[in-house]
């Protein structure tokens, strides 16, 4: 399950990446927009900025804008970031694997075996899915007139 956290990331990296990348947003304007209670997103921002998906400017004329292109910024990175491993036990993640304490035999272990075909099917799916792609994803096509 994504953590509110994680959740209030993509909301304010989504806003991000509406926005003209020149175009630098106040945090308060992100909270505003997207109901988000503005000191916890600054805490987000942080991270984000830490890990090289938002860059940010202090001052007068300064806020928040992605780091780079909304096609590279995926939501399996801004997981991972905000919650960690996508993977449901330590023993089928690929970036923080660790070996079950209780298992015999991973080989033929067949809680391993399903848990893995849902990371996998979970890494796909968000590392498959950027920024770019769920905002053109949401958008109605309009009806010929």
């Amino acid at each position: 399950m994504l953590s509110q956290k994680c959740k209030y990331a993509l909301q304010a990296l989504l806003v991000l990446a509406k926005e003209n990348s020149d175009n630098l947003l106040l945090v308060s304007d992100i909270a505003e927009r997207e109901n988000l209670p503005k000191k916890f997103l600054e805490a987000i921002l942080l991270e984000l900025n830490r890990n090289g998906l938002v860059r940010s400017r202090r001052g007068r004329g300064g806020g928040y804008a992605l780091a780079k292109p909304a096609d590279l910024i995926t939501f399996g990175q801004v997981v991972r970031i905000m919650d960690g491993p996508l993977a449901p036990l330590a023993c089928v993640s690929v970036n923080y694997y660790r070996r079950c304490d209780e298992c015999h035999d991973e080989q033929t272990c067949e809680i391993r075996k399903v848990m893995r075909r849902v990371r996998d099917a979970i890494a796909t799916e968000l590392d498959g899915t950027s920024l770019a792609k769920a905002l053109a994803e949401g958008k109605i096509p309009q009806a010929a007139a």
